[in-house]
């Protein structure tokens, strides 16, 4: 892992000349953006455009070849994945995640350090979503799919993070769930002061939650802006058309 950077910053995670990908082939190309405290930034793109690769090389599972990730001013570059979740960062992978043979609340575990927590913290499940805190003792392969990713969404949250690193939750979701997982992300946001990394295709989620965007192209950030300025939707469906 590099050295700490020098200073500090007012960003909760700054990412930096980032370049990363598998083998020779770079895959993301000298990305830099920065969220602060409270604030959702969407990484908008198509398949394939390198979304899933930025957040996995920011956890430490996609090695960088180039560029810093840099957490609360620390860099974090290539740290060890499980390291690097302990500095209180949430990973919701596109990816199904979970332990199907665990239970609920074995799954939920996984993400607190002891049981007493996992106890202290059940409330902020049963906020969020109720139906989850009903199925603790339900195999978590026998979950529905949009309750399965309710069960990821969870779990990031009762590790009370900095930052949340989700990828295409809403994905397969009809769209009350769609609406569910953005009412949990703007109160999380809102009330804890929590920062959000979403990676998503679904544009009309995706300005309902953010405050900022992103459109990664073949790895390169495109454009950038305001998820509120007027211009944004007329923008991102022209980036965005197939």
């Amino acid at each position: 892992m590099s050295a700490l950077l020098n200073g500090s910053s007012h960003s909760v995670l700054e990412v930096a000349g980032l370049t990363s990908g598998y083998d020779a082939a770079p895959v993301v190309r000298d990305v830099s953006f920065s969220i602060d405290p409270g604030e959702i930034l969407v990484i908008l793109g198509k398949n394939g455009m390198g979304k899933s690769t930025l957040l996995k090389t920011i956890m430490g599972f996609v090695r960088a070849s180039s560029g810093t990730v840099a957490l609360d001013g620390a860099d974090i570059t290539n740290g060890p994945p499980h390291l690097i979740a302990r500095r209180a960062v949430a990973y919701t992978p596109q990816e199904y995640a979970i332990f199907q043979d665990l239970t609920v609340a074995e799954n939920l575990r996984l993400g607190v350090e002891s049981d007493d927590l996992l106890e202290d913290r059940m409330g902020d499940v049963e906020a969020a979503f109720p139906r989850i805190v009903e199925r603790l003792r339900q195999r978590a392969g026998t979950l529905s799919g949009g309750e399965q990713k309710m069960l990821l969404l969870s779990r990031g949250l009762i590790a009370r993070p900095k930052i949340m690193l989700i990828d295409e939750i809403s994905e397969g979701l009809q769209p009350t769930m769609v609406a569910k997982m953005a009412e949990v992300l703007k109160a999380t946001k809102q009330k804890n002061g929590v920062a959000v990394l979403l990676v998503e295709q679904n544009l009309p989620f995706a300005l309902s939650v953010a405050d900022r965007y992103a459109i990664l192209k073949i790895g390169e950030i495109v454009a950038r802006g305001d998820a509120a300025h007027a211009d944004t939707a007329a923008t991102l469906e022209e980036h965005l058309r197939i």
